[in-house]
């Protein structure tokens, strides 16, 4: 029998291609709007400097990932391989924006350094940080599967869950509704085409159809007055060249990264295991990609991209089974890749960010937050749902502390008052703080040790808990310091130290009351 020629493009390719590229497009627009609109990070830095790098990483992959599709057809003697979408991660993008760059771009301000110092930096740290992420999935790529064991799977998408549901799923909402009439119609079509399963339109992408009502709305009624001062007229359009050069200005980032760590090492930790829950969907859909292959390419990815400035990691997304069922093949991840790959080196892709408003991005990412907490739940055994709910809080601390500390609302100098006033013990401000610091390592630590005495398994739930003990003590979790550093406890101050020990001695105070209970539980069980 002749097997039909594996084509570059088949009709699926277009539709598969429409969806790629906007859910790249709508997080590179929340990390622009995030940088440039909330942190009033100056604009040529976020397009002339970050996103040609974090570009480049998405055409690499993809590339990569257009070649494993198309070896793995040839050597099947098939033409219905499909490639395994890249792009970048979305709600460690976004944590990257509200908790890591956003943040330090202001704390390099009030440190004394001018805007653009103050930008040159975080875009360091920005590099740096991919790097750090970068070698991490290399090196985790070969201890995958080691790790997905270790650490339960509640721990690990009800931690990325919580980044989800406060962080990429209400904060966007709050801008959507910052102009409901444009945001909340858009909103709807998504809701009704990706959450609803209902048809578009000539069978369009229901991304692609919220974009362009969205935008319809925004430039018929903006101009006319009745989105009030919510409108902003477009841009002038211009060509913002340039090549994402390899440089070593990563280096010099590495001064800063120490205290965003605890947020860091965990985005780059979920990455492997999200990259070996796509790969096994893959297989179960037909399409047997080594599970190897699939990390170490977006581990080499991520760091081609932090080498040339790039600021936001890629990942292998979920729903490949989805583009194959639509129809697409090789051929929409080739030209992903080269249309967002040459986008950041001619900047028409920050053109294309600045036309579209925010609320009309946020809708698809209110979505995938949407996606990603179900997930949790329906990934997960139905009697751990309690350890992926308590798994939430930590981020939802963190999200409470974002809008506190924001200026303005309150005065640093309030803030800091709030956050040391000890007259009846720790104050609110301080565990809310240092509830949410180091919030990802917390959410996993909480949900294990959950999943532990679930499975009756309270001894190791103690170990779990000890664990978590420890990392307080230094801050990885819990830090008692507004940036969420890590620290040695006894060069703190007596208040914070008083903290520091009481957080870390109430994890070993519940580890040893495990170990009595299971020990009464044992005598009970041997006297029955």
């Amino acid at each position: 029998m002749n097997i039909p020629a594996n084509r570059w493009f088949a009709p699926g390719d277009l539709n598969g291609f429409l969806g790629l590229v906007v859910d790249n497009l709508s997080i590179m627009g929340f990390l622009a709007a995030a940088l440039i609109g909330l942190f009033g990070f100056p604009a040529d830095i976020v397009f002339l400097r970050m996103f040609p790098g974090t570009a480049l990483g998405v055409l690499l992959g993809n590339l990569a990932y257009t070649a494993m599709a198309r070896r793995l057809a040839r050597r099947r003697g098939s033409n219905t391989v499909t490639a395994m979408p890249l792009g970048l991660d979305a709600p460690t993008s976004i944590g990257m924006a509200l908790l890591v760059l956003g943040p330090a771009f202001l704390g390099f301000g009030q440190g004394g350094m001018d805007a653009h110092a103050a930008a040159i930096a975080t875009w360091q740290l920005g590099m740096a940080s991919l790097v750090v992420m970068g070698v991490l999935k290399f090196v985790l790529s070969f201890f995958g599967a080691m790790v997905q064991r270790h650490v339960p799977r509640a721990g690990l998408l009800g931690s990325i869950a919580g980044i989800a549901l406060v962080l990429m799923g209400f904060l966007p909402l709050v801008e959507i509704l910052k102009l409901p009439v444009v945001g909340f119609a858009g909103l709807g079509v998504v809701l009704y085409a990706l959450v609803a399963h209902g048809r578009m339109p000539f069978g369009l992408p229901g991304v692609l159809v919220a974009f362009v009502l969205g935008a319809l709305l925004y430039y018929g009624l903006g101009p006319l007055g009745w989105l009030g001062a919510g409108y902003h007229a477009p841009a002038a359009w211009q060509w913002r060249f340039a090549l994402p050069w390899p440089t070593l200005q990563w280096v010099q980032g590495l001064a800063y990264i120490v205290p965003y760590l605890p947020l860091i090492l965990p985005f780059g930790l979920l990455m492997v295991v999200g990259g070996i829950n796509v790969t096994e969907s893959a297989r179960a859909a037909g399409d047997d990609y080594s599970t190897r292959d699939i990390l170490l390419v977006e581990a080499l990815a991520t760091l081609a991209a932090g080498f040339c400035g790039g600021v936001a990691q890629t990942t292998p997304y979920i729903g490949q089974p989805s583009y194959k069922a639509m129809g697409a093949r090789s051929g929409y991840t080739l030209l992903t890749g080269i249309v967002i790959g040459l986008g950041g080196v001619f900047g028409y892709l920050s053109n294309l960010v600045e036309l579209v408003p925010l609320p009309v991005l946020a809708p698809i990412l209110v979505f995938v937050a949407i996606g990603i907490t179900v997930q949790a739940f329906e990934a997960t055994p139905m009697r751990y749902a309690a350890a992926v709910v308590f798994s939430f809080f930590p981020a939802i601390a963190r999200m409470l502390t974002i809008k506190l500390s924001d200026p303005a609302y309150v005065s640093p100098e309030h803030f800091a008052q709030l956050f040391n006033d000890g007259t009846h013990g720790i104050s609110e401000l301080a565990v809310i703080t240092v509830l949410g610091n180091g919030f990802i390592i917390t959410a996993m630590v909480w949900a294990s040790f959950v999943v532990a005495l679930i499975d009756r398994r309270p001894l190791r739930a103690a170990l779990i808990l000890l664990l978590g003990g420890a990392l307080s003590l230094f801050g990885v979790i819990h830090s008692v310091e507004l940036s969420g550093g890590i620290y040695l406890p006894w060069l703190l101050d007596a208040a914070s130290r008083s903290i520091v020990w009481q957080f870390a001695g109430a994890y070993a105070v519940l580890a040893i009351v495990l170990v009595l209970l299971s020990l009464g539980g044992r005598g009970r069980a041997a006297v029955r």
